[in-house]
């Protein structure tokens, strides 16, 4: 099969024009249709309807898309396993985590990695869907429980629980509950436990929203609870990897926590060799470690 026909077929399929296929490729409308033409004989099926409005993929279409898309994502990764080099590290490297992990603890963290690999882009997906890596989705996953899809590369970096954590002036103008009935005196900020996030934590939620607090803020992500708690709107529930990002932050009820959470990071096994995936990786596996080392001195 020819492979710069399939390559024009792609940029079309893509653009949903041949028009707009042409000046991506820097080429006329006629030689993109003739091109697609050639492909649709020599597979001998049609790969478009065309409508006024542009073209729609066939089921044959569709399927050879697919194809074209897989394709496309082996050359990406090819060309950019062949472009780094041992000493440099640049391109991109697409990374998802959890909204709450990724805004309170990573990205305060980047600025220190881009001091050390000033060429390289990170695109950074913050969501609570799993993306799926094999299919380059994304290079790099860090996730709260330990990844099911095969072909992956996973290291563990630490275990976190959810805690209850207030600000200071909130302790100071309201006082702090001493016992977990005492939590139905305060305002409580959670993520609702119907919404997505990691297990036990909604597992902690659901008792302590149990116990009838008249007032409650629900909040769909880490990052908002945070800054209820910052405003001083009441006690939230956290991870407490926020003890070492901020300290000030008052530690409610002490023996109120939630199970273990285990934290992990994973990249397909083909990017195994990939300098800006190891780059990322030790460097977050030593911020791991100089927060550990902190807490065992504090």
């Amino acid at each position: 099969m020819d492979w710069d026909k399939l390559r024009i077929f792609h940029a079309v399929a893509e653009a949903g024009s041949l028009t707009h296929a042409g000046d991506a490729l820097h080429l006329s409308q006629s030689a993109v249709s003739r091109q697609v033409r050639a492909l649709e004989e020599g597979l001998g099926t049609t790969l478009f309807h065309r409508h006024a409005r542009g073209l729609i993929l066939t089921e044959q279409g569709e399927m050879l898309f697919d194809a074209t898309k897989a394709m496309n994502r082996k050359l990406d990764t090819t060309a950019a396993r062949i472009r780094d080099s041992e000493e440099h590290v640049f391109g991109e490297l697409k990374v998802t985590t959890t909204t709450g992990f990724g805004t309170l603890w990573l990205v305060p963290r980047l600025a220190k990695l881009y001091e050390r690999y000033p060429d390289l882009k990170i695109d950074l997906l913050l969501e609570e869907r799993v993306l799926d890596l094999p299919m380059r989705e994304a290079d790099v996953a860090i996730r709260m429980k330990e990844p099911s899809q095969a072909d992956l590369i996973r290291r563990r970096l630490l275990n976190i629980r959810m805690r209850l954590y207030a600000s200071p002036e909130y302790a100071e103008r309201t006082g702090l509950p001493q016992k977990v009935e005492d939590l139905a005196g305060h305002r409580l900020i959670c993520q609702n436990p119907t919404t997505p996030q990691v297990q036990a934590g909604a597992v902690l939620a659901q008792a302590l929203l149990s116990r009838h607090s008249p007032s409650t803020l629900l909040v769909n992500s880490y990052f908002g609870v945070l800054q209820g708690v910052l405003s001083h709107v009441g006690v939230g529930i956290l991870p407490n990897y926020m003890e070492h990002e901020m300290p000030h932050l008052v530690r409610v009820l002490p023996d109120v926590e939630s199970t273990e959470v285990p934290v992990f990071l994973a990249f397909p096994e083909e990017l195994r060799s990939s300098r800006r995936v190891a780059a990322f990786r030790d460097f977050v596996l030593e911020e791991i470690q100089a927060m550990k080392r902190n807490s065992d001195e504090s």
